[in-house]
């Protein structure tokens, strides 16, 4: 049986495994494209979508963003040239969201970016070489 206090500790242990890559990809983003890890996440999960002009509440149904928090992630990756908004024609309320070749440039590069922080942070370490 688990105990209350090794519950909490595994807890905090996630907490500070999670903050410590958060904040890695954080300063690297920030340092090669200006990005937040939360705005990378949502030019990544843009990149992902498989319909051509994803709509806002599409991307809000699939991310950890508050619809708030996530229009002005994308507010911030359309002021830097990565997005492009327009108005659903059928629908007024409805907001398509379309990477442009720019967003996709930096979303290369910054993938690189991501998947070499959580290399670092996650990948089992190679004990066949020792």
């Amino acid at each position: 049986m688990t105990s209350d206090a090794e519950l909490r500790g595994t807890w905090r242990a996630l907490l500070e495994r999670y903050n410590g890559i958060a904040c890695e990809l954080d300063r690297r983003m920030q340092g090669a494209h200006g990005l937040s890890m939360s705005d990378f996440e949502t030019l990544d999960r843009l990149m992902s979508v498989t319909c051509k002009h994803p709509r806002m509440q599409e991307l809000a149904a699939d991310m950890y963003l508050s619809p708030s928090a996530l229009s002005r992630s994308v507010a911030r990756l359309e002021k830097a040239g990565l997005v492009a908004r327009s108005l659903c024609e059928s629908d007024r309320r409805g907001v398509f969201v379309d990477v442009t070749d720019s967003g996709r440039e930096v979303h290369a590069d910054a993938s690189k970016i991501q998947l070499a922080v959580l290399t670092e942070h996650l990948a089992e370490p190679d004990t066949t070489s020792a």
